[in-house]
């Protein structure tokens, strides 16, 4: 017995040997300095319009936190920046909204709308080309249903009347919150219908303008789909490992006949899904995949990034990959120069072999040039 289980275990690491070493180095170029953001911090974003301008989300500016009666309201400590195509600042978008607090991503749809993932206020908005505020997703947990007189806590007493009244429990979701309470009888992770998001990861949409979002950087593990005006549409997925099921979404996108790509990373795998949320594939031998992204093109292609552990400098490469889930190759490490990776969080691939990846660690953007 003993003997087999020996024999398993070399088996599998030789496996996994001849995986990294069967997997092709793809060359390619790197700028690091492309960009000079007017503000430093962690990019947790990065994407381009069809002019080939650049979006930079980033966690920086200047975060002010204010002392309510029972909770803490945080406003400000990220930017949305854009720049040409020649890298030159242009202009800052949503100064001051209210939704901005805590970065996580931006994409840029087929219209060349902007839009910013917000972790902070749990909220997706939507800006147009011009940078005027169109349609927003979520709400600021900040909403308190009931003020109670002196010296009754406004949260115990929320849970009472809120029990009583047959509404969710603290934090469900009415003023944003999106966690697990409110969802007797339902799976863990799976949150309520709507767009009560608890630190929603990213978003993306289909040819017909649906939108879905990705909430699932909270104790939520699913995925909300909404029509073009807003309106929910409907929920999958909870917290788990079978199909279906997710452990920490950090990116989403989707290609053009509709199908969906879910980083699902706590269970390294990439989940495929159509449009209505029914599986059908999953792609695995990436890494934990964090931020992905489909390119344009007649012939897409997926990217993945197996993001470096936050408590070390290992992996950090980049994944290209058919649909179908074959690895073409990968590129980059973990590192602090010019062509290596310190936690990317964001990648951009309007075509096959020009990208644009966003680093936490590093607060940079880099321009990326993949060699044919």
């Amino acid at each position: 017995m003993k003997r087999t289980f020996l024999f398993v275990i070399a088996a599998a690491m030789t496996g996994a040997a001849l995986f990294a070493q069967s997997v092709p180095e793809i060359s390619f170029d790197a700028v690091a300095d492309i960009i000079s953001l007017p503000s430093y911090g962690e990019v947790a974003g990065v994407a381009t319009n069809s002019r080939g301008h650049v979006f930079v989300y980033a966690r920086t500016g200047h975060a002010v936190a204010t002392l309510g009666d029972e909770r803490t309201f945080y406003h400000g400590g990220s930017r949305l920046f854009q720049f040409d195509q020649t890298g030159k600042y242009v202009k800052e978008i949503g100064q001051g909204v209210y939704a901005i607090n805590f970065a996580q991503q931006v994409r840029v749809d087929p219209q060349d709308n902007v839009w910013i993932v917000d972790a902070g206020s749990n909220q997706v908005v939507k800006f147009d080309s011009e940078g005027r505020f169109q349609l927003v997703l979520g709400r600021k947990p900040e909403n308190i249903p009931l003020r109670p007189g002196p010296g009754v806590g406004a949260t115990a007493a929320d849970v009472a009347f809120l029990a009583a009244h047959g509404g969710p429990a603290a934090g469900g979701g009415g003023g944003g919150g999106g966690g697990g309470g409110g969802n007797a009888g339902r799976p863990a992770g799976s949150g309520i219908n709507g767009d009560g998001f608890n630190r929603p990861s990213d978003v993306t949409w289909d040819r017909a303008g649906n939108i879905y979002v990705a909430d699932g950087f909270g104790p939520n593990n699913r995925i909300a789909k909404f029509n073009k005006d807003g309106d929910f549409l409907k929920t999958w997925g909870s917290t788990g490992s079978a199909q279906g099921q997710f452990n920490g979404i950090r990116g989403i996108a989707s290609d053009s006949t509709g199908n969906i790509y879910v980083a699902d990373a706590g269970n390294k795998r990439i989940q495929v899904f159509d449009g209505e949320g029914a599986f059908k594939s999953q792609i695995t031998n990436v890494g934990s995949p964090q931020a992905i992204c489909v390119s344009g093109g007649a012939t897409q292609f997926l990217y993945s990034s197996n993001s470096n552990d936050p408590e070390s400098m290992n992996a950090g490469e980049i994944y290209k990959l058919r649909l179908n889930g074959q690895v073409v190759g990968k590129f980059g490490k973990a590192g602090k120069l010019p062509k290596e990776f310190g936690m990317v969080n964001a990648i951009d691939c309007r075509t096959e072999n020009d990208l644009w990846v966003g680093e936490v660690w590093n607060w940079r953007a880099q321009k990326i040039t993949l060699k044919r």
